[in-house]
């Protein structure tokens, strides 16, 4: 072939770099590739506020630049996408949603829906089943209308017809559905854990179903349907038994990966060429690759997050390029000027209404059957009628087999489109973070150990009645660990000893990986990239050093959540409201950037406004020490009125005595000394302990105690400041930290108690 002089030199030579030259298609493949990049990107950040999945941009980008709306630009779809460079982005993305497949096939657990079978097989049949047959009943008009007679596409039969309209009215996209679970911290709530198993059948169902449709509409005769089906069956009997077991002996005998959960070089060999061998036979025997790459995905061992580190190798240039090409493909079929007639529109409304009834119905139905309330079993409704990827990836299907035209396929994508950006705004609304909470406590007893007195009956004898039955607690700072830890062992009497769950929160990303971690409901969580596995594996080993030294109950687990979900991610760990949840803040991280003090202003807000249970927050001066303090500093509140955060700080005063017995009260109050007070600390505080020294001073307002701090008055020296968080919120916190850093008080814990939520 000869080559041009132009075609060499480039635009210097006045080549045009956009017109498609088949010696060098890589060079208008890489412009689309780029222009089709910034797209996603700039359409998926607004989207993204709105917690839209990624896929909504990256179809909204093909329809923007496909006929429907840039494409009426003169010489735009001819310039920038000509049909002769349709075959290598076809190609770059049909590799991609075979190897894309793959990863959603890791991601069904067959375990976890072996445990939860019966809220899964019947939540994920009965919700298939009702718009599965109304899917059956509007195929029927758009058979009639749009199908039989069409002379530019093959005869097909009904039934085949049927089954793939009712195919894709009824799938759930479960990739999107498992990380809307994740983003509204729904993974271990009842409805996260009976959405999630219902998904997967939903899921393993629809590949099924599809597969029967394309063999359907490849075969020529009904006895060809039925060896394309018993060749799929043999098929995956043989990758689930003898390819399954000699993988697992490869990884034993010769590789320690099971152990370390991270896969070789040549394991990746092994799982690539697997997944394009199976892609390849399902093609050639007349189903489509992608359901061969699905079941490779499948049979992937889970030991250890093991498909969470082949994930890690994978997704990235399949999400970055691959997928975003297969989707804007995807968009680039559609032309909403077909849709010209009030006809077509009228279908479409009637599909995306039937297919938002029936699945909530369904779902709504067989979630009540299942022993949830009516609101929660309408969110279970709302959560699996998401459509998304998977929806996208049957219709594509459909469309290249020819069983629907280009118009039906147009209306489709509007039904998937609209009804996966409804999915989380309408979760949120039937089954918001407040409701949620409400029911957490309306499930717990009233009468519980800790205090629902008025504040007129409270006295300070009443803080021996507080008590702890757990505590959660909050690490993610190693060098605040010291701190608490000790802090812990001293609010622990010798009649108390109770278990503490610790957690270590990490920032939830648009990552595969994260999203399988996640949604995985093994307890051995680690870290998914080696920075996360380290910083956990570290925290995990001071804390584990720190329980068995101070002989204390302990679990820890690291969660993934967005990093606004902290607070409430947090909360959800408490399982009663007399559990104590605490966290530790250094306070030289109050005095960085305007940005990050924000952040942790949020967090700090949010543990105390949202948290239904007691709560405390340590604010460190002096990170990493172990110090010894001599004197406890109690800040209360009310002007000589007790609130029940007042005597949780008492209680937790008085254990501390029992290790420093210098005790100062600081009493807020307008009228100066209240010698009924005083008894009643001489009497209650002195007991804590042997050798307890007490001291009780009186202030008006909370500048009144920070001039006194400011003067060193307090002795403020390896001192530490329990106070009520009503008493000193946010800002007074703030400057009370950095007073702290001035005057080297070490610590301040803030803490409220839960019936100041009940109030």
């Amino acid at each position: 072939m000869a080559v041009t002089t132009s075609s060499v030199a480039g635009i210097v030579s006045g080549r045009n770099p956009l017109e498609y030259e088949a010696s060098a298609p890589w060079t208008l493949f890489l412009f689309q590739v780029i222009l089709i990049t910034a797209m996603c990107q700039i359409l998926h950040y607004p989207l993204k506020k709105l917690r839209q999945p990624r896929v909504i941009a990256e179809v909204l980008s093909g329809i923007i630049l496909g006929p429907s709306v840039m494409g009426r630009i003169p010489k735009f779809t001819a310039t920038c996408f000509p049909p002769v460079s349709k075959p290598g982005l076809s190609l770059v993305a049909n590799v991609g949603i075979i190897l894309f497949l793959f990863i959603i096939g890791m991601e069904v657990d067959l375990k976890f829906v072996r445990k939860n079978y019966r809220s899964a097989l019947s939540v994920g049949l009965i919700n298939m089943a009702i718009p599965f047959a109304l899917g059956c009943g509007i195929a029927k008009g758009l058979y009639s209308q749009y199908r039989q007679g069409n002379e530019d596409m093959p005869p097909i039969e009904f039934t085949t017809y049927m089954v793939f309209i009712a195919v894709a009215m009824c799938v759930t996209a479960f990739p999107v559905l498992a990380r809307i679970l994740v983003e509204l911290n729904l993974i271990g709530d009842k409805i996260g854990t009976i959405v999630l198993s219902a998904g997967i059948i939903n899921d393993l169902t629809g590949w099924i179903l599809l597969a029967l449709v394309v063999s359907l509409a490849n075969s020529g005769s009904g006895v060809n349907t039925v060896y394309i089906l018993l060749l799929t069956v043999a098929w995956f009997f043989f990758l689930a038994y003898p390819v399954r077991y000699a993988l697992k002996y490869y990884y034993k005998r010769f590789t320690n990966e099971m152990v370390t959960g991270e896969p070789s070089h040549m394991s990746m060999v092994l799982l690539i060429g697997l997944v394009f061998t199976s892609a390849f036979y399902t093609d050639i025997i007349g189903v489509h690759p992608i359901f061969g790459a699905f079941m490779v995905g499948v049979l992937v061992p889970r030991d250890n997050g093991y498909v969470i580190r082949v994930t890690e190798k994978l997704e990235d240039i399949v999400h970055i390029v691959m997928i975003p090409v297969y989707f804007v493909i995807a968009g680039l079929g559609v032309n909403l000027g077909d849709l010209n007639h009030g006809i077509d529109w009228a279908y479409t409304i009637g599909i995306i209404a039937l297919a938002m009834v029936g699945k909530v119905a369904g779902g709504l139905i067989a979630a009540k059957m299942n022993g949830l309330y009516w609101r929660e079993s309408l969110a279970v409704g709302v959560l699996m009628s998401c459509k998304g990827i998977v929806e996208i990836v049957v219709l594509n299907v459909g469309l290249n087999a020819e069983i629907i035209s280009e118009r039906v396929y147009s209306m489709f994508i509007v039904m998937t489109l609209i009804t996966t950006f409804l999915t989380t705004p309408l979760a949120l609304w039937v089954y918001p973070q407040s409701y949620r909470e409400r029911n957490h406590k309306s499930k717990e007893n009233s009468d519980e150990t800790a205090l629902l007195r008025t504040q007129e009956e409270i006295s300070v004898e009443n803080f021996q009645d507080v008590r702890f039955s757990a505590v959660v607690l909050l690490l993610n700072n190693i060098d605040t660990i010291p701190q608490l830890m000790l802090l812990l062992k001293n609010l622990q009497t010798s009649k108390e000893n109770y278990q503490i769950n610790a957690i270590h929160l990490r920032e939830l990303t648009t990552r595969t990986s994260h999203l399988l971690e996640a949604s995985s409901k093994d307890e051995a969580n680690f870290g998914t990239n080696d920075h996360d596995q380290g910083k956990f594996t570290s925290i995990m080993a001071i804390f584990t050093a720190f329980s068995s030294i101070l002989n204390m109950k302990s679990s820890i687990k690291s969660i993934l959540t967005p990093v606004d979900s902290y607070a409430v991610t947090a909360i959800e760990q408490i399982g009663s409201k007399s559990d104590l949840l605490l966290s530790s803040i250094p306070a030289s991280s109050l005095t960085h950037s305007p940005e990050g003090i924000e952040i942790i202003e949020n967090q700090y807000k949010q543990l105390f406004s949202r948290c239904w249970a007691n709560v405390g927050v340590l604010i460190t001066s002096q990170v990493g020490t172990w110090d010894q303090k001599k004197t406890v500093h109690c800040v209360l509140n009310h002007n000589n009125f007790l609130s029940s955060s007042d005597l949780l700080c008492l209680n937790i005063v008085s254990s501390l005595a029992k290790t420093y017995p210098s005790i100062h009260v600081h009493v807020s109050s307008s009228t100066g000394t209240t010698k009924e007070f005083e008894h009643q600390f001489d009497g209650q505080l002195k007991s804590s302990g042997p050798n307890v020294d007490l001291t009780v001073s009186y202030f008006k307002d909370f500048n009144d105690l920070i001039s006194t701090s400011s003067r060193k008055e307090l002795d403020t020296a390896q001192r530490m400041f329990v106070l009520p968080y009503d008493f000193a919120e946010c800002a007074e916190v703030l400057r009370m930290s950095r007073l702290g850093q001035q005057v080297s008080y070490d610590d301040i814990l803030v803490v409220k108690s839960h019936s100041e939520h009940s109030q």
